[in-house]
């Protein structure tokens, strides 16, 4: 089992930047790739970035692409999503989440969910 604990939601005013964190605990060395994705009020959760193991490929929803960046702490065991240039459509509920096989972009891909953070972007 892998637990992912994400922290660093909040408020910020559009323009903003905030910074995610995902803390795995657990056993960390069977995952493979790792994201994030997203629930809007009202929506399904959406994909918003993903990273492989070793970090060295990334993939973005197109919505956050220039603006959002994926990273990983293997040492750390520790997610990232940097965000700058935040828009009120980002508003939503993050949620971090493990594979155990490569990178995806769909939620049946990963195994391992956290229990989210909530980012609320204002004017």
């Amino acid at each position: 089992q892998v637990q992912l604990v994400e922290s660093g939601g909040g408020l910020v005013q559009t323009g903003g930047s905030l910074r995610l964190s995902c803390a795995a605990s657990g056993r960390t060395f069977s995952t493979g790739a790792m994201g994030w994705f997203r629930q809007a009020p009202g929506e399904e959760r959406t994909f918003v970035a993903a990273i492989t193991w070793i970090g060295d490929r990334a993939d973005y929803a197109d919505s956050v692409k220039g603006r959002f960046t994926i990273s990983r702490d293997n040492a750390k065991n520790t997610l990232y999503l940097q965000m700058n240039s935040l828009k009120l459509d980002d508003t939503a509920v993050y949620y971090c989440a493990a594979s155990r096989a490569g990178l995806g972009v769909w939620e049946r891909e990963y195994d391992y969910w956290g229990q989210g953070t909530r980012v609320t972007v204002s004017t």
